[in-house]
Order: C-alpha cells, then structure tokens, then sequence
C-alpha cells in the first residue's frame, strides 16, 4: 500500500467514526457538455446537518449538480470542498458518501441483509458488529422480518426502505437522495416523507436532495435551492420560498400563484412595488362569496373585485375555481367544509384578498 493511499484509508476511518454531519460548498462551479453548460457558476453551501432540496424542472441542472458533488462527473471550472477540502479531483469511491437512487440500485442476487452489508464489508467493519447495525437498521425501517427475502419479494415501499437503510448504515457524514420518493404512489410517497423527515432527525446526516416534486420538496427541507437553466434562481426556506418568491418563475414554480399582469384593475398592497414587478397573491389567499354576501369584519384591509366562475374543480378536500376577472382567470383554493356554498360556471361572484397577502415578483 502506497503512503497516499495509508493516509485516504486513515482520513477516511477517521471520518466514518466521527459521525459529524458534513459542510458542503460548491464554488463557482461550472459544468460543460460540449458548448453547453448543464450548471452555471454555481455557488452553494449546505450546512452541517441540514436536509437541503435542489428543486427545479427537467433541464434545470439539478441533477447535474447532485452528480458533480457524488464525484460521477468533474466540473469544468470551479471547485466543491466537503469538511474544508477540495474534492473536485477526487473519485467517487473515495467520497465517503450515501448515495439514494431513485432506482433503488439494490443487488438483485443478494438478500435484504447482504445489501446492508456489503456497504460494511468494504470498510473493513467487523462482522460482529457489521450483524449488529444490520439488526438495529433493520429494526428502524421496520423490515426486521425482512433480512432474508431477495429485493423481488419486496414491495416497492420496502424496497426504498432498503435503500435508504443501505445509504444510512454506514453512518456517512452526507447523504445524496435522487428523486427519492418518484416511484411511489402518493399515499405511500407521504408515508415515506413523514419517515425521512424521521430519520434525518435521528441521525442529523447533512442531506442533499434532487427533485422536481414540489410538495416533497417543501416538506422534507429545511432549505430549498430552486434551480432554472443552470443557475440558482432563488435559495431560502419552505416557508420563505413558498410566502416570498423572488421572481415568477419561482412563484409558477413553487405551488400555484396567480401573477397579476396587466389585470385590468388597480391591484392594491401594503407594499412598495419595486421597479418591473408584477404583483402576485397565492389561490389559497382569496376568498370567494356571492355577491350580495356581507363582507368580512377586515374589510378595510381587502380589495374586493367581482368575477364570473368559468370552471369548479371537485379536489376532494379542496375546491378549486377558475375565474374570469378583468383581464385574467383567477385560480382560487378553498376547503370543501359542509355548508359552504358551491359556485358553478357562469355564476358572478365577489372575490377578496387581505391587500398585505399580495406579493411582488420579479420577471
């Protein structure tokens, strides 16, 4: 064995046994396939211990970005350090990472227990206390009568737990998530989610996620990085992204939004518009009522406009409307509570907004 490869073997025993989650910064890194650049001059830090989500739509780079920080791709310029150290030369397999795929990637030929264990056997772990984590993460994921069975004989709900275990067992000081919850149905996907959430909170690994689902995005995170044609369009909490979007396209983005431009009335706000936005409110932010209906208790802190129902959507707990109202079709939101009147198409309707709910964005 070489003295460099000693020193990674001991760097890296030193790392696997601190179980101290890992800070993580890209810098100004840029990757290029041909004459076209998949990211852009990407600077990031992920924080120790944070669940940190890439969102954005096909094409947007997040994947891209994920794949340069696992090490399966280099970048063209810049650099990403993990813990302080430059790895932009370094190979995956010297990355002490957990990686998720959203194919799972789980062996075929091997058991549920032999998938735990080999991520242990190729880090020397001793056998004895390599059946130990196995027991223990077994137990966590609730697939404790599960070690033997071959990943076939799994649902697919077990088998990303499996994953998931595989990625966590080792104790790595990040872990990589690849469209994790995309193969799932939705009552199993908010399973899961709740589950993540979970295990995060048990273990404090910093967590780098890659998705384009929105929800998912907004209840695993702490932080949200939206991503568009390579570049960073906004990074801020759920709740900040979600109340607060910078420019439209994390507004259309992130949830519904409906982006009064040109409205054909005068949009009222608490706010200052800055130069070249637009205003928006949220579809849950409206509230719907006939017109002869008597108006709330706040009244003078609402615009009210009239409309006419062009569509009602029956969503199970929600109801949503599309409305005609000056120039735009509004979108509004509301629970199907028992006793609530129902608007249909054609029907004229008062609508109103707290003028503090509109927000500005920019193009």
């Amino acid at each position: 064995m070489t003295a460099y490869d000693s020193n990674a073997l001991a760097e890296h025993d030193a790392r696997a046994t601190s179980h101290v989650p890992a800070q993580i910064e890209f810098r100004n890194v840029t990757k290029m396939y041909g004459t076209l650049p998949a990211v852009k001059d990407l600077t990031l830090t992920v924080r120790r211990g944070e669940f940190l989500t890439i969102l954005g739509p096909s094409g947007s780079g997040k994947t891209t970005a994920l794949m340069l920080l696992a090490g399966f791709v280099a970048p063209t310029h810049g650099d990403i350090l993990i813990a302080g150290n430059s790895v932009a030369a370094v190979p995956s397999y010297r990355r002490d990472q957990g990686i998720f795929f959203q194919s799972y990637a789980l062996f075929p030929h091997l058991t549920v227990r032999r998938n735990l264990e080999f991520p242990l056997e190729m880090r020397g772990i001793k056998a004895a206390e390599r059946a130990q984590r196995i027991d223990r993460m077994l137990e966590r994921v609730h697939l404790e009568d599960f070690g033997g069975r071959m990943p076939s004989q799994l649902s697919g709900g077990q088998q990303q737990r499996v994953a998931l275990a595989r990625a966590l067992i080792a104790d790595p000081p990040f872990l990589l998530l690849d469209e994790p919850l995309g193969a799932l149905d939705r009552n199993l996907r908010e399973q899961m989610q709740i589950e993540m959430k979970s295990l995060h909170k048990e273990f404090g690994i910093t967590t780098i996620c890659v998705t384009h689902d929105q929800e998912e995005a907004l209840t695993l995170s702490d932080r949200i990085v939206v991503m568009r044609a390579g570049r960073i369009e906004q990074t801020d909490t759920p709740e900040a992204l979600y109340d607060r979007p910078a420019t439209q396209f994390v507004a259309n983005f992130l949830g519904e939004a409906n982006v009064l431009e040109n409205p054909g009335f005068k949009v009222e706000a608490d706010a200052t518009p800055p130069s070249g936005a637009v205003p928006m409110i949220r579809p849950e932010r409206i509230f719907i009522a006939a017109t002869a209906a008597p108006r709330r208790a706040d009244a003078d802190q609402r615009q009210f406009v009239t409309g006419v129902v062009e569509e009602m959507i029956y969503c199970g707990p929600l109801r949503k409307y599309h409305l005609r109202v000056g120039n735009n079709v509004l979108v509004v939101r509301e629970h199907s509570a028992s006793g609530k009147q129902i608007f249909r198409p054609g029907d004229e309707v008062r609508l109103d907004w707290l003028r503090s709910d509109v927000r500005f964005v920019a193009a």
